[in-house]
């Protein structure tokens, strides 16, 4: 009894339970379960451990990795108290959402990394290949629609988009940015290119105005990302499509320092819960560079459909 009782005080605790209730569907890593819960390592260890003292979780090392997965078979009032916390928990269908999500990139890395065996664009060089090259042919493919690139700086890439766009509006929050882009429009002709000072948390745009409404490394300079992501839905037409490029999480501190970052970087399920919370559907993200050189930045890319 005195053990039965002792599992059951663990168990009383919620993170406890929900990392439970994850093991018992698949065997994590503490970094999965931390991507999938949104807390801290220290927290999600602690957990562990207690679960581990009373053997209602088990651990294996792979490499540098060590997988958790559920003990030997739950005692009846385990299971009892697992089926309980996964009728009445409120984060339980959430963080089996989030489980799949992350089940699915884990089986995507493995196939980047075979995919990455057979070649690389760019490995070997071949006079006149780049990606730069590449992304001026790919940019002209492009339909006419009408493009909101959201934090745009002097807006390089706005420049590079208004060449196939129906327009383009620049937003943003630096008023010497703003003039040296309008400038820099009128300089090279784009007359369907327009530079308007706001924030990108509130732009001025017109609701359901836009086909695509793009943050290029802008998201993270948001006070409060996830009103920038409820503008965006807000002004693009139904149908309409978000693009976000910005960094996976890091902790290169001096970004705030050197660069004005607010945030450091995103994770694949905050950006998946911030774009679903926003009002966006069939929502995908991929890791699509990494840097080869400390502090190995990666670039996440992010869409929804409104």
């Amino acid at each position: 009894m005195a053990s039965i009782l002792k599992s059951l005080r663990v168990l009383s605790d919620p993170i406890r339970l929900r990392l439970l209730l994850l093991l018992v569907e698949e065997e994590l890593t503490v970094a999965e379960l931390q991507e999938i819960l949104g807390l801290a390592q220290s927290r999600i260890s602690t957990s562990l451990a207690q679960l581990k003292r009373e053997d209602l979780v088990r651990d294996r090392r792979v490499g540098k990795n060590i997988f958790y997965s559920v003990g030997d078979e739950p005692g009846s009032a385990a299971l009892a108290v697992l089926d309980a916390a996964r009728a009445e928990l409120k984060e339980a269908a959430t963080d089996k959402a989030h489980l799949a999500f992350t089940l699915k990139k884990r089986k995507d890395r493995a196939a980047d990394y075979f995919n990455k065996l057979a070649g690389k664009f760019g490995r070997a060089y071949v006079p006149g290949r780049s990606w730069e090259a590449l992304s001026h042919g790919l940019l002209r493919l492009l339909p006419p629609m009408v493009i909101a690139d959201l934090g745009a700086g002097e807006g390089t890439l706005s420049q590079l988009l208004a060449r196939t766009a129906k327009k383009v509006i620049a937003i943003d929050n630096s008023e010497k940015m703003v003039e040296f882009g309008a400038s820099l429009a009128k300089e090279h002709g784009f007359s369907n290119l327009e530079y308007r000072l706001g924030d990108i948390e509130d732009p001025p745009i017109d609701a359901d105005s836009i086909d695509v409404a793009l943050f290029s490394q802008a998201l993270h300079h948001a006070a409060v990302p996830q009103q920038a992501l409820n503008a965006a839905c807000r002004i693009l037409k139904p149908g309409g499509r978000v693009l976000i490029l910005d960094l996976l999480s890091h902790t290169h501190e001096q970004t705030r320092e050197l660069y004005g970052h607010v945030w450091l970087g995103f994770s694949e399920i905050e950006l998946h819960r911030m774009l679903k919370k926003a009002g966006f559907s069939k929502i995908e993200s991929s890791i699509v560079s990494r840097e080869s050189e400390a502090p190995f930045f990666q670039t996440l890319l992010a869409t929804g459909i409104k």
